[in-house]
């Protein structure tokens, strides 16, 4: 007697923060959108979004060297209120500026020739990063408004921005949005190497319905290259930052020794006692002493 065996094949996912799979999920799927805003907005109860209008994406200024970390998505809701949202997967120091760059120029777009600024609605910009900027604090969600310093109550509207740090994240923190939780989490963990969704994600219709999007059966052979690629270029932006970290560390510890050279000679120490506190060899105290006129 012949027996068959039912072999159930694991999904496997590709990662949801790439340029492919989200804009397939937030910039193809508006209840995808919707419900992905209204969780982890800071809206009040009776302006959440019911329904949205895409928009034309832009990414500014170009920056050649960090193009591709950027992905971007821009809406409208029923409100007119309009959002730029933006997976961002490597921080760097012009970050904060081209967001409020991208924020003021959709706002002042909003208005055609002789129109007047009572037709102003707000603009958000919502940005998830895969990266660390503040380091001072483990808060990973941060809520700017333009306000009075003073009295904080007091507020401009125009220009909000909501930035989350996906790898500072954490669960325990915002147990009373376990919406919010759940997407954070779809955009965290969910990657090449998860084989099923766990089960508090496959519950909730939205989440799954996205992770079914990011199914590697769901994609073509050149969309799956395409990938691959992307993550490539990614690495080798992460990978250039690094290096160029690392080595405006070493210029500046280069600086920091010859300051120690040149103050120690100058208190009257030999070279020999340079060489203890610097670490240096004689030949390279003597060289920076030649350079400075010193010896």
């Amino acid at each position: 007697m012949l027996l068959f065996l039912k072999i159930s094949v694991m999904a496997r996912y590709l990662d949801p923060k790439s340029d492919l799979t989200f804009k397939r999920i937030f910039g193809e799927h508006p209840a995808l959108l919707i419900n992905f805003l209204n969780a982890v907005m800071p809206f009040e109860s009776d302006r959440h979004i019911v329904d949205i209008e895409y928009l034309p994406a832009e990414q500014v200024p170009e920056n050649p060297g960090k193009k591709n970390s950027i992905v971007d998505v821009k809406c409208k809701d029923n409100y007119k209120r309009q959002f730029i949202i933006e997976m961002q997967m490597d921080w760097d120091e012009v970050f904060m500026n081209r967001i409020v760059f991208n924020a003021g120029k959709a706002y002042v777009r909003q208005l055609k020739r002789r129109e007047a600024y009572h037709l102003l609605q707000p603009v958000y910009t919502l940005a998830i990063l895969n990266d660390t900027f503040d380091h001072k604090t483990e808060q990973f969600y941060h809520h700017y408004q333009i306000v009075n310093r003073a009295n904080t109550d007091e507020i401009i509207p125009g220009l909000e921005f909501v930035l989350i740090e996906l790898e500072k994240f954490s669960a325990e923190t915002m147990m009373d949005r376990k919406l919010a939780v759940l997407w954070l989490r779809f955009l965290k963990e969910v990657d090449e190497n998860m084989a099923a969704l766990p089960p508090e994600l496959q519950e909730n219709e939205y989440i799954r319905m996205a992770a079914e999007l990011c199914e590697e059966s769901a994609f073509t052979p050149e969309e799956l290259a395409a990938y691959d690629k992307y993550w490539d270029i990614i690495r080798t932006e992460i990978a250039a930052r690094e290096s160029a970290r690392k080595k405006g560390e070493a210029i500046g510890a280069k600086k920091e020794q010859e300051k120690a050279v040149i103050n120690g000679v100058k208190a009257g120490y030999s070279i020999e006692v340079m060489r203890t506190i610097t670490g240096l060899t004689a030949g390279q105290i003597t060289e920076i002493l030649k350079r400075h006129g010193l010896l």
